[in-house]
Formats: C-alpha cells, sequence, structure tokens
C-alpha cells in the first residue's frame, strides 16, 4: 500500500490538527514546577551524599 507524499501530509496535517497544545500559562507553570523539582532534587541527593560519606568516614576512621 503505497502512499503518496502529498497525502502522506494531509494526514498529518490533518492530524496535528487534532491536538490539544498547552497554552503559554500552562507551559510557564509547568517549567516552573519541573525548576522546583530539579531543585528539591539535588538538595535531596546533597544531603544523603554528605551523610553516606560522613558515614563512611566514621566507619572506616578516615579524617
Amino acid at each position: 500500500m503505497a502512499l503518496s507524499p502529498f497525502k502522506f501530509l494531509q494526514e498529518v496535517r490533518s492530524e496535528t490538527a487534532k491536538v490539544t497544545w498547552p497554552t503559554r500559562r500552562e507551559v510557564t507553570i509547568t517549567t516552573i514546577m519541573v525548576f522546583v523539582m530539579v531543585a528539591l532534587a539535588s538538595i535531596f541527593f546533597f544531603a544523603a551524599d554528605m551523610i553516606i560519606r560522613y558515614l563512611i568516614t566514621f566507619l572506616l576512621g578516615v579524617h
């Protein structure tokens, strides 16, 4: 079943028209949420790393 490039582009355009695109406000809020979550995750992993480092140096007696 060969599809002509013209027919393919028509179908792509038709399907793209069905997409519900986010508003600028939704994109902004989602972007801010991502940055906040990245910041919280980095703080958590930094703290976990420091605690693990402290425990290992304490257990091994390395100063």
